[in-house]
């Protein structure tokens, strides 16, 4: 890996645009679909609309219309990460992403970006099982060792890790194409919620369990004392 200045980085990032939320998700089912069906690819407007709606392998789950999609292509084509295609035996137009013209990637660099934007932050076991359809990985390793290329053995960083978050054993990775990091759309988990209830809260409910608890264990004694009454 070679070292690059702090100069040559910031040079680097300042030719890559930065992406919409909208863009981020046309350019990812671009992608996405050039390597899990390369017979349907390019997507004409139609099926690219349709595979940025997925219900499935989607996060956050959106609802573009035709004229958002093709507004986002423009974007990306001014952005040199898209192109129109003319096909000779279809009088559709249709588009395929370009994203080797701003920035090379080998396919399992590629896939990865693309589920991180697809589908959100997320850890190197959850990349490892939805990369399967585009590029298999062999361990959780080898996810790791792309996701520190793409962190920072590019021209300029493409993903960051992020701080692990309370509750949680791993932590998750996020694409930097917008520039920051996407919000989460998932809840906070269980753990998560009660270690944010306030202080005060958790005291009263240990005292409400210690009072029903004294109080059950009276009861018994009282129970107790009755029945060895009986036999003396």
């Amino acid at each position: 890996m070679n070292e690059q200045s702090n100069g040559d980085v910031d040079s680097a990032r300042a030719s890559f645009p930065l992406l919409t939320d909208v863009e981020v998700r046309v350019l990812g089912c671009l992608i996405e679909k050039s390597m899990t069906t390369p017979e349907h690819y390019p997507l004409s407007i139609n099926a690219l609309t349709n595979a940025c709606n997925q219900k499935s392998s989607r996060d956050p789950v959106v609802s573009y219309d035709e004229d958002t999609v093709v507004s986002a292509l423009d974007d990306l084509r001014e952005k040199h990460l898209a192109s129109l295609v003319r096909e000779a035996h279809s009088r559709v137009g249709k588009y395929r992403f370009t994203l080797e013209q701003v920035v090379k990637l080998d396919p399992r660099e590629l896939s990865v970006l693309c589920v991180l934007m697809l589908r959100g932050p997320q850890t190197c076991g959850e990349l490892r099982t939805r990369t399967e359809r585009m590029c298999g990985f062999d361990s959780i390793d080898e996810v790791e060792k792309v996701l520190q290329t793409l962190a920072t053995g590019l021209p300029f960083p493409l993903a960051v890790k992020l701080q692990r978050e309370r509750g949680r054993k791993e932590g998750r990775y996020a694409h930097l194409l917008e520039g920051v990091v996407p919000e989460m759309s998932e809840p906070p988990t269980i753990v998560e919620t009660e270690a944010m209830l306030p202080s005060d809260d958790r005291i009263s409910d240990l005292e409400r369990r210690l009072e029903q608890t004294q109080s059950e264990l009276a009861d018994l004694r009282k129970a107790f004392e009755e029945l060895r009454k009986q036999f003396e």
